[in-house]
């Protein structure tokens, strides 16, 4: 790069230029969320890099708390990184900004996913990045304080009536909490609700953009947060996911909603537990779920698009991908079917309550401003379960004011 600087100063400006691009052709950066690399990722750039001679893919890690923001800063001060990790739910903001590019599958690639998977990285009928992670979510059940209530430890509840009565039963008979309901002023607060909303058959936004919350169903589900509230962990608003599973695996509450890493931990933790698909509301049609995906998202302006849309692509390939999301304590379920997640499945039952509930899951709405989309969604739920307003209202607002942010 310091040749280039050198160049810039003795050099015409369009053969400057051309020596920068060219610099600038050969590496494909990326905004990479995390702590460090994942040695399967290391793997695979390695290997990439050896198909593809002069090329180099540079990761930057970067924090998640911090990850996404960089990423965009740098795009929107017109030096943007070629590729970053992001959530998903940024992809149409990014969009409608003009920041990233549109990354177009064919009908093979995206018949290689689960259902629905696709959807969580489409609007007006494009993609517009690579998934890399998938996540979603089962409940999970303490069967000795089942036994403990008098409740039978190896029949856990299928419908939401059910999970309501038995975390009545077990906080009235053990004075343990029945479940574990996390409304902290964190994103998973709103991951967590929606997750109810799509075991009812419920929406937030239609294809066309319209809010369609304020629905029975979704009312539904905001009625049962209520209900469930006062057999839950007391002050809710306190705890976060991993908080709520760390109470879980401690043996003081009896049911919570969770990702597969809450399976190993509990084999760590030599609970007597099990797992199973979330329960459902009156109006479901099947196994539901939130779907959560992080995608590859190439930015515009890099210069190297095209090359870095072939590398995401790659590393998100069925290889690649499947030796990344099938490490067990990452919590991650699988993107697509495969026999090697068949094996899985057989060596252990628990992976099947997250890939059943595909089928009838929904993706994580999209909003061109979705911190302003989350917030309002966070606001919902903690004026329900302090009790601060009813379902119907706290509903009612939410849906309007959605409105700025779709």
């Amino acid at each position: 790069m310091k040749l280039g600087v050198c160049a810039l100063a003795l050099l015409g400006a369009t053969t400057a230029g051309s020596l920068s691009a060219l610099a600038a052709d050969q590496e494909i950066s990326w905004i990479y969320c995390g702590d460090k690399i994942d040695p399967i990722h290391e793997k695979y750039i390695a290997e990439w890099e050896g198909k593809n001679p002069g090329w180099k893919v540079t990761p930057e890690v970067v924090g998640w708390a911090q990850c996404q923001d960089k990423a965009t800063t740098l795009a929107a001060a017109g030096s943007p990184v070629a590729m970053a990790y992001v959530g998903s739910r940024t992809l149409k903001q990014l969009a409608e900004n003009d920041l990233i590019i549109d990354v177009p599958m064919t009908d093979e690639e995206k018949e290689s996913y689960y259902p629905n998977i696709v959807d969580t990285v489409t609007f007006d009928g494009t993609q517009w990045g690579v998934p890399i992670a998938f996540s979603t979510k089962a409940l999970f059940w303490n069967k000795a304080l089942f036994k403990e209530a008098g409740l039978d430890p190896e029949v856990p509840p299928k419908t939401w009536a059910e999970e309501i009565e038995f975390a009545k039963i077990i906080k009235e008979k053990t004075g343990i909490p029945g479940y574990g309901l996390p409304a902290k002023t964190f994103d998973n607060t709103m991951h967590q609700f929606l997750h109810w909303v799509y075991t009812n058959n419920g929406k937030v936004i239609d294809g066309e953009g319209n809010i369609v919350m304020d629905s029975p169903e979704v009312l539904a589900a905001l009625q049962a947060y209520k209900d469930i509230t006062p057999y839950s962990v007391e002050g809710p608003t306190a705890y976060e996911q991993n908080e709520i599973r760390a109470i879980w695996l401690d043996g003081k509450v009896a049911m919570i909603q969770n990702s597969s890493g809450a399976a190993v931990r509990a084999i760590d933790a030599g609970l007597d537990w099990g797992v199973t698909t979330l329960p459902l509301g009156p109006s479901a049609t099947g196994p539901g779920t939130l779907l959560i995906t992080d995608s590859l998202a190439i930015f515009k302006g890099s210069g190297v698009e095209e090359k870095a849309v072939e590398f995401a692509k790659y590393i998100t390939s069925p290889g690649p991908q499947g030796e990344f999301e099938l490490q067990g304590g990452a919590g991650l379920t699988p993107l697509r079917p495969s026999e090697k997640v068949d094996e899985f499945v057989k060596k252990d039952p628990y992976w099947e309550p997250f890939i059943d509930g595909i089928s009838n899951a929904g993706p994580e709405p999209l909003f061109t401003d979705y911190k302003g989309f989350q917030n309002v969604m966070i606001e919902m739920v903690q004026s329900v379960v302090t009790g601060q307003a009813e379902p119907k209202a706290a509903l009612e607002k939410a849906a309007a004011d959605l409105e700025q942010y779709k």
